[in-house]
């Protein structure tokens, strides 16, 4: 569209928002129904550790989601100069699984309880047996499972539990439901009725602890829907709640909430079988469209959903880039003691580059990123540990490719499960995230370390919120004649713009020493875990 073209559609309300509630940045992103961004606005956030629990405060979650709103209004007017009042479509994103509940008058009955978390190993291993289906320990129902074992006072009053996604549809809707994908995370889905296992739910509501609360489990929890479906409309209060200058209407049509996982497949055109993308921010995870079941129930390979209710085999890590950026905030500091004013892409990027001039196995430098606990590598809370030996080669392009190195490293741990012991194979592994900002040196680490080729589109930086935009789009009448994945084949990446890298041999050897010697000190991980406590 030109510049008229785009701001009659802002007029009309030919747009569609796509909102993502991340684990760093809260982002608006405004685009029009030929898929192309007009506007953008984001607000940078950070978890807090409060009594034991990561969590977030919910009065945050709407100064966020206003904040980023209003920005991205402000560029609507500078751009197109027209006052943004109509939506023709809404969707929501947030990181998935965690807990909220609350009770019947919607009072929230405990702080949110986010995937970063780990307090749930009681409940989730009883319940993957129970199940014979692996539980991780952020899900949505691990965490109420475990409130039940410890008898915490507010299970009895429990009306609603949902993920961060689902409670923000909520407020803006009125409707309690989820998108396939995200409620994938709450409970496990029955892949031929589309929701929640009636078999498991019956299992675990017969269980003596569960059945002495008078709720029923399939009550409390949300409806499930899958993408193209419409999951209620904006309200009145929803659209106050949204645009605090009161300008936007009610009545966009709202798409079925999804976790961030869902909105990377979308977002990397990955939810035809056989295929598969990997999301790297704070946290990091892949995905991978399954052919065929998987031979066994592995504790470090989830089953989730694609958002229109197809199996995927996800392994997700709970640390990723966190490190990345405290080392780089270190270095700008440094560089601010000189006078010299990096900006952050700029520093990146340089940062980034001397790791392409590192020995292949990284000097024998090792780092473990782990700012929260790592289920993975079976690590319980966070100690981000950097490690060498007086024979290490220590200069900074070996530093700089051990984080990231150390980046990818959990992830690779749980990719050799379905590579080495279930034989999956995907035709395209795409990837995505700030990690690939700047070109070839991250996405060439991930290939080495996965021993794959790696793809990173164009649209690698447009991230979560473009890819819920994109299925708020398909939830409009008219859009959703073709299956999803035929949606993004024929109209979203009829001609996508991508760079492929295939492996190396020298870095993939070289990472498999580094990957070796970073397994063989993980007892060392152990021990500063166990021995260094926790600063208040």
């Amino acid at each position: 569209m030109n510049l008229v073209e785009t701001s009659q559609a802002v007029k009309n309300g030919d747009v569609s928002l796509g909102i993502e509630l991340g684990s760093t940045r809260i982002k608006a992103v405004l685009v029009t129904h030929d898929f192309q961004t007009i506007a953008s606005g984001s607000y940078v956030w950070e978890n807090q550790f409060v009594d034991g629990i990561w969590t977030y405060p919910l009065e945050q979650v709407w100064t966020g989601i206003q904040a980023s709103y209003t920005q991205m209004v402000a560029e609507v007017q500078s751009k197109y100069h027209s006052p943004l009042t109509k939506i023709g479509s809404i969707g929501v994103s947030a990181m998935m699984h965690g807990y909220l509940a609350f009770d019947q008058a919607g009072k929230q009955l405990v702080p949110f309880r986010t995937w970063r978390n780990n307090i749930t190993g009681q409940a989730a291993d009883e319940l993957t047996a129970l199940f014979s289906f692996n539980i991780p320990q952020r899900w949505s129902i691990a965490h109420l499972y475990q409130a039940i074992l410890n008898d915490e006072p507010h299970v009895k009053d429990i009306d609603f539990i949902t993920t961060l996604a689902g409670y923000v549809h909520w407020q803006l809707s009125g409707k309690r439901v989820l998108g396939v994908g995200d409620a994938s995370g709450v409970f496990p889905i029955d892949e031929k009725t589309g929701t929640y296992s009636e078999t498991m739910l019956e299992a675990f509501n017969t269980q003596d602890a569960v059945k002495r609360y008078s709720w029923n489990t399939k009550d409390i929890l949300p409806a499930v829907l899958p993408a193209g479906h419409q999951a209620g409309t904006l309200t009145d209060d929803g659209a106050k709640l949204l645009d605090a200058s009161g300008n936007l209407q009610a009545g966009s049509v709202m798409a079925p909430p999804e976790g961030d996982a869902g909105t990377g497949m979308v977002g990397t055109n990955s939810v035809r079988k056989r295929t598969g993308n990997i999301s790297v921010g704070t946290s990091a995870f892949s995905m991978v469209v399954l052919d065929q079941p998987l031979k066994a129930v592995h504790r470090d390979i989830d089953m989730v959903m694609t958002p229109t209710g197809a199996p995927v085999a996800m392994v997700h890590i709970n640390n990723c880039s966190s490190d990345i950026n405290a080392w780089a905030n270190l270095f700008s500091e440094f560089a601010a003691k000189l006078g010299v004013d990096l900006k952050p892409d700029r520093l990146y990027e340089t940062l980034f580059l001397q790791a392409t001039h590192s020995d292949p196995d990284v000097g024998g430098l090792v780092n473990y990123s782990y700012l929260s606990g790592e289920n993975i590598t079976k690590m319980s809370a966070g100690r981000p540990l950097f490690v060498r030996t007086p024979k290490s080669n220590f200069t900074l392009a070996n530093f700089m490719a051990t984080q990231l190195y150390a980046a990818f490293a959990p992830l690779k741990i749980g990719m050799d499960i379905l590579t080495n012991e279930e034989n999956i194979k995907t035709d395209v592994m795409i990837a995505q995230g700030g990690l690939f900002k700047t070109p070839v040196i991250g996405q060439q680490i991930l290939a080495n370390a996965l021993n794959t080729p790696i793809t990173v589109m164009s649209t690698a930086g447009e991230g979560g919120p473009w890819g819920m935009a994109v299925l708020a789009i398909y939830a409009l009448p008219g859009e959703n004649e073709d299956s999803l994945e035929d949606f993004l084949d024929r109209k979203v990446f009829a001609n996508p713009e991508s760079m492929t890298l295939s492996p190396e041999p020298d870095g993939v050897k070289g990472y498999q020493q580094f990957i070796e010697n970073y397994q063989a000190g993980l007892p060392v991980e152990g021990a500063a875990i166990d021995d260094i406590p926790e600063r208040k």
